[in-house]
C-alpha cells in the first residue's frame, strides 16, 4: 500500500506524477484559495452540495502561513505547542489529513473528542481539528472558562445543513397537527427526535426541549430502542442512511420508515403513511459515503477472493447489505485492529483514515472501496497553515475563530447529550 499521505497522492496526481484519480484536483490548491470565494464546501466529496445562506466564513489567512512550505509550519506548530503547554489540547477528527493528525494530542471520532475536550478542565484553549458541529458540541461539554477554536471557520458539513431549525420546526408542526400529543395506553408519546452526533448544536437543542436525543453511528441501535420505549415513532434526522440502516437491523419493515422531504407538504408522505410509520427519515446523507457502491464492493471480491468488506452505517443500505460488517469509524479501527492474521480488507469511509490504517498495519492489505481519491470536503480545509495561525495567535494572547454556542441552546443541547450519554451500547 502506498504510504504517502493522502495530501501528497493528490499532489503526484494532480502533476501527473502518479497513476490514480483524484475527484478534483483543485485539492492540491491551498483551502485559502476556496475561502477567497464565494462560500461553498470545496473541492472533494461535498463539492456538489448547496451551501446553506449565512454559512460561517473563514477570513483571509496571512500570507506567511500561505508561502510557508511544510516543514516550516510543522516546526511553528511543535514550537507554539510546546509554550503553551498545558493551556492547550489539540483534538483530531480520524477524517482528518495526517499532515493535521500528527500534532493532535487525541485522534478519534466527533463524541471521543467531545469526551476528551470535557477531561482536559486545565486547557484553556481547546483546537479542534474536525467541523463545525464537532466544535459546537465540545463547547457545550467544556467548561465555561474554556475556548473552543475551529482552525478554519468554513469547516462545516453539508450532511448537518441538511437540516435546520426552521425546517425540523415545521416538520414538527405538521407532525404534531397529525399525531397530537397525548400519550398512548403505554404512556408513550407520539413521536420522539432524535438527531445524529453531525448536526447543529440548534438541532441538539430542539431534541433537549421535545423529549428527544442525540445519536451517534455506535450507539444509534440503542438511542432507537431508547426512543421507542418512550414514543410511538421516531422522526431522525438528518441522515437518512445510518436511521435506515439501524432501524431495518432492528426489524423495522422499510415501508415503515417513510422520507421526510422538507420542502413537501407532510414531507412528500400521506397522512396515512405517517402514522403507520415507525421512523421518519430526514431526506439528508453524507456526501463521502455516497460515493460507495455495490459494483465497488463487487470488484473487491473479484480482485481479493475473501477480501473483508467493512462499511459505514452512513452509507446506502444497498451497499450496507452488501458488505460483510458495518460500523461506525471506531468499529472499523478496532477491526482492524483485532485481526490476529495477515487480513485483506477493503473499507468504505473517508480515505485520509483508510490510507492511515493502511500504513499503521502494514501486515494487512487495506484498501478503499472507491478508487477515486475524494476526501471530505471540509475536513480538508483543516490545513497546517490554518493550525500554526491559530496556535500563535494563542502564544500571543489572541483567541481567534472561538465558536461559541448561547447559553439558552447549549442548556437544551445539554439535556439530549446528557441523554445520550446514558445510552451506552451492551
Amino acid at each position: 500500500m502506498n504510504k504517502a499521505s493522502v495530501s501528497e497522492r493528490i499532489a503526484l496526481i494532480a502533476r501527473n506524477s502518479s497513476e490514480g484519480a483524484t475527484c478534483a484536483p483543485e485539492l492540491n490548491d491551498g483551502p485559502w484559495v476556496f475561502d477567497a470565494q464565494p462560500p461553498a464546501y470545496g473541492p472533494g466529496a461535498s463539492m456538489g452540495d448547496v451551501i446553506p445562506v449565512g454559512t460561517p466564513r473563514q477570513g483571509a489567512l496571512p500570507d506567511e502561513y500561505k508561502s510557508a512550505s511544510n516543514d516550516e509550519l510543522h516546526e511553528r506548530i511543535r514550537a507554539a505547542k510546546a509554550t503553551l503547554g498545558e493551556r492547550l489540547v489539540i483534538l483530531g477528527h480520524f477524517y482528518q489529513r495526517d499532515e493535521i493528525v500528527q500534532h493532535a494530542d487525541y485522534l478519534g471520532d466527533s463524541f471521543q473528542l467531545a469526551t476528551a475536550a470535557k477531561k482536559h478542565t486545565e486547557a484553556e484553549a481547546i483546537v479542534f481539528c474536525g467541523v463545525h458541529f464537532m466544535a459546537e458540541t465540545a463547547d457545550i461539554l467544556s467548561a465555561p472558562n474554556q475556548s473552543v477554536i475551529l482552525p478554519n471557520l468554513a469547516a462545516g458539513c453539508s450532511m448537518a445543513d441538511m437540516a435546520d431549525a426552521d425546517s425540523v420546526e415545521a416538520c414538527w408542526e405538521q407532525l404534531t397537527a397529525i399525531y397530537g400529543t397525548e400519550p398512548d395506553a403505554d404512556g408513550r408519546v407520539p413521536v420522539i427526535p432524535v438527531t445524529y452526533m453531525n448536526s447543529s448544536a440548534a438541532l441538539k437543542a430542539f431534541c433537549g426541549r421535545n423529549g428527544g436525543i442525540v445519536c451517534t453511528s455506535s450507539n444509534a441501535a440503542v438511542v432507537l430502542e431508547w426512543a421507542f420505549e418512550r414514543g410511538q415513532r421516531v422522526l431522525f434526522f438528518p441522515d437518512q442512511h445510518l436511521g435506515r440502516n439501524t432501524a431495518k437491523a432492528m426489524g423495522v419493515p422499510l415501508e415503515q420508515m417513510p422520507l421526510w422531504m422538507s420542502h413537501k407538504p407532510l414531507g412528500g408522505n400521506t397522512e396515512s403513511e405517517l402514522h403507520d410509520a415507525r421512523v421518519i427519515l430526514w431526506n439528508g446523507f453524507c456526501s463521502v459515503h455516497k460515493r460507495f457502491t455495490v459494483d465497488q464492493i463487487a470488484q473487491a471480491r473479484v480482485d481479493y477472493p475473501g477480501v473483508r468488506v467493512i462499511v459505514h452505517p452512513e452509507c446506502p443500505m444497498p451497499v450496507v447489505d452488501a458488505a460483510d460488517e458495518s460500523g461506525s469509524t471506531d468499529y472499523i479501527r478496532r477491526a482492524v485492529e483485532g485481526a490476529t492474521e495477515p487480513t485483506v480488507f477493503a473499507i468504505g469511509t473517508e480515505v485520509n483514515m483508510v490510507q492511515r490504517l493502511a500504513a499503521d498495519h502494514p501486515e494487512h492489505t487495506i484498501f478503499c472501496l472507491d478508487p477515486v481519491v475524494c476526501p471530505c470536503s471540509t475536513m480538508y480545509r483543516i490545513h497546517p497553515g490554518y493550525l500554526a495561525w491559530v496556535l500563535e495567535r494563542l502564544v500571543a494572547g489572541e483567541v481567534v475563530n472561538r465558536i461559541i454556542v448561547d447559553d439558552d441552546t447549549a442548556e437544551y443541547a445539554r439535556v439530549a447529550l446528557e441523554r445520550m450519554l446514558a445510552a451506552k451500547p451492551a
